[in-house]
């Protein structure tokens, strides 16, 4: 085996497919909530013209360790996202009442996640090294760098499957969007006028969102989430949108649009359901947070004894975090005014919340960013009560950090396969996040505009923004500003949701939904959760039906659908408004 890594063409094939699948990431996050780890789609792509061009060119093929430092450049780009683009930067933009300008939103998704790459680098030790978590995402990545270096024909298939997907995927949307709209019909139910809802001429599926939704990338997303999630992105729907929204309408705590059987009310009914919505998430999720920091605490006692990393490196390492919370602190300063006090404690809230963040990815695979940053706001909700914009960034530094933590984590799970030296994936790591704070930013800024406007809509639902917004609104409000009824809606939800993370923690997943899930659907249309569903279930008939070929292609498809419709949707929107400049 080659012992290559660090190269000129690993790093620029990283930053190219990383420039490429970044915008992929703030479409998908800002129109549903959920991104995708893209590090072995980059790895087929990289590896599969690297290989055709050695094949008609006669250059050299890439190395596996060379294969690494490409997929670490390009998945840590496109999980710039952490760094706060489609969650809290958006949200302080809707409350302050614009965005922030290029140079210094740069400036800022940089440096949190920055942060995020010398906190994983410290904790390698621990975590792969001495503990031995699992990984998944690493591991798969892994183990797609032995199928890929191994098998060349078969990784070589899957990319065509993956391009193909793009393709058909890309060309639909480019149709429904310019050429042939296609039909998104109601599923039929129409609740009548009189009784309890005699204030209204009757309410149709439509009214409630239960529409049906020709979006492969949503298809392709309920493929990947598994069936678990997607009954339970249904259930949620069917109680939000079915039930409490219809009931809510009745007793007129929830506002209607316009009495019209064929329109969305989304924007009307969203302004209460994600009240409930918002606390199932954040309740459970930090349930399961404060369960996984016990077993983190015990687990740091436990690990006394075990390998090493390189020690010549430690120098390196705090030099680096050091610098790295030199740079986050002068930047909450600089550029949004934070007290000097407030930014520096960020800094150790953020180390230790990455810490148990990380952990829980080794374990489950699943980054709590969510999580993360709730418990960041809630401690600075008690430092700088009322502020909204401490509030909203100081807890950006945590859920930055603790997501370029997750990824590089995972990125040096797979490079011990191919024994890639860590300096090198950091240095990788490094140039990803440049690549990604650049374009990540640039197509931020010009597909949504005007965020105050545009975003909690039915276009552009953006659920993370919505969740970051209302908890920095009531810490700054205090809860007597909210409704009644609200204010039941949160309690109920956030009971729900810390039993049901009691129950799965003490007895597993397996007959329980996923309260994130659930409450995700509560605060997106039906429309986006019934297409996920159904491509969950379809996954789930194809796994059953023909298992080996769903081995080995499900996941290249569903990529590539997702990948595919999201590049044309981006694209769509910025040639839009170049014609309108």
């Amino acid at each position: 085996m080659s012992h290559r890594h660090l190269s000129l063409r690993a790093l620029a094939s990283g930053v190219l497919i990383g420039a490429l699948l970044t915008p992929c990431n703030v479409y998908s996050g800002l129109k549903i909530g959920w991104t995708f780890n893209i590090s072995i789609i980059a790895l087929l792509v990289i590896t599969g013209f690297w290989g055709l061009l050695a094949r008609w060119a006669g250059t050299s093929r890439l190395a596996p360790g060379e294969g690494n430092i490409a997929q670490t450049t390009a998945s840590s780009s496109a999980n710039i996202i952490s760094g706060g683009l489609v969650a809290p930067i958006p949200a302080l933009a809707m409350l302050s009442g614009g965005n922030l300008p290029a140079p210094e939103l740069v400036a800022w998704v940089f440096s949190v996640s920055f942060l995020g790459i010398w906190v994983a680098w410290y904790l390698r030790e621990s975590l792969i090294l001495r503990s031995g978590l699992a990984f998944p995402t690493g591991r798969a990545t892994a183990e797609a760098l032995r199928e890929v270096f191994s098998r060349g024909r078969e990784a070589a298939l899957k990319l065509k499957v993956l391009l193909s997907a793009g393709l058909v995927a890309g060309v639909l949307k480019w149709l429904d969007s310019s050429w042939l709209p296609l039909p998104r019909p109601g599923l039929g139910f129409q609740l009548p006028a009189g009784g309890a809802l005699a204030g209204y001429g009757g309410i149709s599926a439509k009214n409630l969102t239960f529409t049906l939704d020709p979006s492969l990338l949503l298809l392709g997303f309920g493929a990947i989430i598994g069936f678990r999630a997607g009954v339970s992105l249904l259930l949620g729907a069917i109680i939000a949108w079915g039930l409490i929204g219809p009931w809510g309408l009745a007793q007129g705590f929830i506002s209607a649009g316009a009495d019209d059987l064929g329109a969305g009310w989304f924007p009307d009914m969203i302004e209460w359901l994600l009240w409930p919505g918002v606390a199932l998430m954040v309740s459970s999720a930090l349930t399961r947070f404060a369960l996984r920091g016990g077993e983190e605490r015990r687990a740091v006692v436990q690990q006394v004894h075990g390998p090493r990393d390189d020690e010549s490196a430690k120098p390196i390492r705090v030099a680096g975090l050091a610098l790295a919370s030199a740079l986050v602190v002068m930047a909450q300063i600089g550029i949004f005014d934070i007290h000097w006090l407030i930014a520096c404690v960020s800094v150790p809230i953020a180390f230790l919340l990455a810490m148990v963040a990380s952990r829980v990815v080794g374990e489950t695979g699943i980054p709590p960013i969510g999580a993360i940053g709730k418990v960041s706001q809630l401690a600075t909700g008690v430092m700088a009560p009322g502020q909204t914009t401490e509030n909203l960034m100081s807890a950006n530094v945590a859920g930055g950090a603790a997501g370029q933590s997750a990824d590089l984590l995972n990125d040096f799970k797979a490079g011990l396969a191919v024994e890639a030296p860590p300096r090198a994936q950091v240095l990788a790591q490094c140039f990803g996040i440049l690549t990604g704070s650049l374009v990540g930013t640039w197509v931020y800024l010009r597909l949504i505009p005007d965020p105050g406007s545009m975003l909690i809509t039915e276009q552009w639902p953006a659920p993370a923004v919505a969740t970051w917004k209302v908890v920095a609104e009531t810490l700054a409000k205090g809860l007597d500003a909210m409704p009644d009824s609200a204010l039941l809606a949160v309690l109920v939800g956030g009971s729900v949701g810390v039993a049901a993370a009691l129950i799965e923690h003490n007895r597993g997943p397996e007959w329980l939904p996923s309260m994130p899930a659930v409450g995700l659907a509560m605060v997106i249309p039906a429309s986006l959760a019934i297409t996920m569903f159904i491509g969950s279930l379809i996954a789930l008939a194809l796994q059953r039906l023909v298992p080996s070929l769903s081995q080995r292609f499900l996941i290249a498809t569903a990529s590539g659908l997702i990948a595919g419709e999201s590049l044309t949707g981006v694209g769509q929107a910025l040639v839009g408004m170049l014609r309108v400049g």
